[in-house]
Formats: structure tokens, C-alpha cells, sequence
């Protein structure tokens, strides 16, 4: 069975047996040598149990059905909720409301392996912890254990309700108003391309509560927790998408949704900091997820050049084949020191937004060029969807656009360059 042959290839390599990891600074005796280790590549036991946990969930529960779900888009459900009942979702809420409390370097590792299984089934578990992080960073204690409470309970789902049809990146453009009446808001927009926004149980929202459009963009939007069930929000029809199929995704609409003000985050007018905030902390895991696609590209495409024989031999023995399968995995171990890189500064409470870029728009960069090659190095074969690479390419491309395009990333890295560069 060619999975088989692809785990075995993996733990040959020990490329994902041993997977790189940035542990705490520890001090470690050898033999009659006492070593301090200020950076270390070793994962501790309880972090290779957790990537054991979610390997075996990936390769048990997810591969085998990927392909079904892809084909007829539907939400995955009868996963999510074995996720949910393992541990494997939710880890970024803490033990006070009902979580693990995982660190983001952590859930990273849980996430790299979900994705190895199938990117779809892994971005609907992991918008929900975008949708989640607002409250994480900055709700209060009664906000956090009624929203973040009851995820812990039962296997629901949340969204990031922030995206518009006319403001995607763009996110100082939103147009999505929120109007004081008393002790409460009355918000009215349309928001799109919202992960989960069908099965959402409730929604972070950004709206622009300050009409003056001379107002800072720091200043000028509010955070909302909005129940899915408001009178007055309604979700669009699921988007079908080139890839991540079973990812639901819909345009959601608000007409004269009032929202009590103790659903506001923070305050009126930090809405935009804790948005982008929320980024800092979840485009690790992205980048993450675009590095279990890259390595499951490499894998297949592994596997497949070890069968594969033209000119009487096998394609892994034609240079051109093994060079091109070099820069695969030379690609995706540096997406995934970059993306726990990223995790490990923020983990130690340090701002890592230039960090975060990094990890996100290289592994997604990357994602979709190990995909592509997969493709090649499988031939004619590759261009079929009975073989798996024409679906990971297809669910790469997303990893470019989402939670930031390329573009975006390049504009904040070089921002975060300069500002260095001038001090």
C-alpha cells in the first residue's frame, strides 16, 4: 500500500520522526559534562507525544477519507468531533476555562501533522483557534469562561468574522458599522470568505464603530463576540473552492444585529489592535499547516519515485529526479525551523510579527512549490485525482492568500526590517 511505503520513507529520513524543535533552555548532563543548552533542537517527551497523537489521528482517521471529502465538500464533522475528544482541538485555551493551555510552539506540532493528513479537515480545525484568540488576548474573565467555556464542553466550532468583499488584506477598509444605542451596538455589513462561517457556534467580529473617516485606524474599530444565533446574522451559501474543500466558507451578513456591550472586547476602539494581535499568535500554525502539506507532497512524491521506473531504473536514480527531490526537502526543513521560530519568540512573550511573516509567507510559498514539483515527479499520474499531489496542489494555493497574502507579508517584513535597520 503506497501509504504504507510513505510512512516508511518518512521514518527512514527522519525527517518527521525527529522533527526539529526549539525547546526551552534546559541543562542537560553527558556523561561527565554538564551542557547548557540556550537553544535546542530536541522536543521534549510530552511534545513528541502530542506529534505522535497527531500523526497517527492523521494517518488513522484523515487520510483515509481526504479524498471522499474532497470530492463531495462536505464538512468533515465526524472527524472534528474525534479531534475534539482526543485533545486535538482547542489547546491554545487555558486550563482555568476548560483547556490544555498549550503553548503556540506546541499546538504548532499538533497542527503540522493534521495538515500532513489533509489541509481541509486542518483549517477548520484551526480557524477555530483564530477565531478564538481575540478572546484569548483580550476578553475578560466572564467573556473568556462563558466563550471559551463551552467550547471546552462540546465540539464547537467559532469564526474570524473580519474579511469583506471589498476588504480582504485591506483590513483599515473594512465598512462593517456598529452604532451605540444604549447598552447596546447595532451593527449592520457583510463580511466573506469566513472559515467555519456556516458552523460557526459564535463569531469574533471587527467593526468600525468611529463614522469619522479621518479617525486613525487604531482607534476607529471595536471587537465583538456575536452568538451565531442573533437575530439579524445571516450565512451565505458555501463557497466552492479550488481546494480545502471540506473547509466551509461563506460570506455572512449582519442587518440590525444588536450586540449587548458586554460583548465588546477590551473597549470600544481597540477593536483593529486586537485583530491584528491575534495574527502574531496564529500565523506560526499556518505557516504550520503549509509545512504538513509540503512534507506530505515530499513523501508521496518519495514514495512514488522509488516505484517508478523508466529506462530500467528507478526515476529516484535519475539525477534530475533526485536533485529535484533534494530542494523538496531542503525547503520544507527550512519552512518548518521558520515557523518554530516564530512560535518559540512568542511563546517567551516576545513580539514576533516579523518573525510570524516569515514563517507564513515562506512555508506558503513553499507549500505550493514542493506541491507542484510533487506533481511532476509523478508525471501524467500527477495531473490525475486518483493520485493524491493534484489535491495538495490545489490546497496549497490557499496558504498564499489567506490570513495575509504573500504580498502583505513582504510589505510587513520589509517594515520590520527597516524600522530595525534605522534605529
Amino acid at each position: 500500500m503506497l501509504l504504507n511505503k510513505i510512512l516508511r520513507v518518512g521514518a527512514r529520513s527522519g525527517v518527521r520522526l525527529q522533527s526539529s524543535g526549539a525547546a526551552a533552555a534546559s541543562v542537560k548532563t553527558s556523561g561527565d559534562h554538564t551542557v547548557a543548552n540556550g537553544f535546542s533542537f530536541e522536543l521534549t517527551d510530552q511534545q513528541r507525544e502530542f506529534q505522535q497523537l497527531a500523526r497517527k489521528f492523521a494517518c488513522e482517521e484523515i487520510i483515509p477519507q481526504a479524498a471522499d471529502y474532497d470530492k463531495s465538500g462536505e464538512y468533515p464533522m465526524p472527524i472534528i468531533k474525534k479531534a475534539w475528544e482526543l485533545g486535538l482541538m482547542n489547546s491554545h485555551i487555558a486550563e482555568d476555562y476548560g483547556g490544555m493551555g498549550l503553548s503556540i510552539f506546541d499546538s504548532c506540532l499538533i497542527t503540522e501533522e493534521l495538515a500532513y493528513g489533509c489541509t481541509g479537515v486542518q483549517t477548520a480545525i484551526e480557524a477555530n483557534s483564530l477565531g478564538q484568540m481575540p478572546v484569548i488576548i483580550a476578553g475578560n474573565d466572564a467573556q473568556k469562561k462563558k466563550y471559551l467555556g463551552r467550547m471546552t464542553e462540546e465540539p464547537l466550532m467559532c469564526a474570524y468574522c473580519v474579511t469583506e468583499p471589498g476588504a480582504g488584506s485591506d483590513v483599515a477598509s473594512v465598512k462593517t458599522r456598529a452604532v451605540r444605542k444604549g447598552d447596546e451596538y447595532v451593527v449592520n455589513g457583510q463580511k466573506m470568505w469566513i472559515t467555519n462561517g456556516g458552523k460557526a457556534n459564535w463569531y469574533f467580529l471587527l467593526a468600525r464603530t468611529d463614522p469619522d473617516p479621518k479617525c486613525p485606524t487604531n482607534k476607529a474599530f471595536t471587537g465583538f463576540i456575536v452568538d451565531a444565533d442573533t437575530p439579524g446574522v445571516q450565512a451565505g451559501r458555501k463557497e466552492m473552492n479550488m481546494g480545502q474543500r471540506c473547509s466551509d466558507t461563506r460570506g455572512i451578513t449582519f442587518e440590525d444585529v444588536r450586540i449587548p456591550k458586554e460583548n465588546v472586547l477590551l473597549g470600544e476602539g481597540a477593536g483593529f489592535k486586537i485583530a491584528m494581535g491575534a495574527f502574531d499568535k496564529t500565523r506560526p500554525p499556518v505557516a504550520a499547516g503549509a509545512t504538513g502539506l509540503a512534507q506530505r507532497a515530499l513523501d508521496e512524491a518519495t514514495a512514488y519515485a522509488l516505484e517508478r521506473k523508466t529506462f530500467g531504473k528507478l526515476i529516484a536514480e535519475h539525477q534530475a529526479i533526485s536533485f529535484l527531490l533534494a530542494e523538496m526537502a531542503m525547503k520544507v526543513e527550512l519552512a518548518r525551523m521558520a515557523y518554530q521560530r516564530a512560535a518559540w519568540e512568542v511563546d517567551r512573550g516576545r513580539r514576533n510579527t516579523y518573525y510570524a511573516s516569515i514563517a507564513k509567507a515562506f512555508a506558503g510559498d513553499i507549500a505550493n512549490q514542493v506541491a507542484s514539483d510533487a506533481v511532476q515527479i509523478f508525471g501524467g499520474n500527477g495531473f490525475n485525482s486518483d493520485y493524491p499531489v493534484e489535491k495538495l496542489m490545489r490546497d496549497a494555493k490557499i496558504y498564499q492568500i489567506y490570513e495575509g497574502t504573500a504580498q502583505i507579508q513582504r510589505l510587513i517584513i520589509s517594515r520590520e526590517h527597516l524600522a530595525k535597520a534605522k534605529k
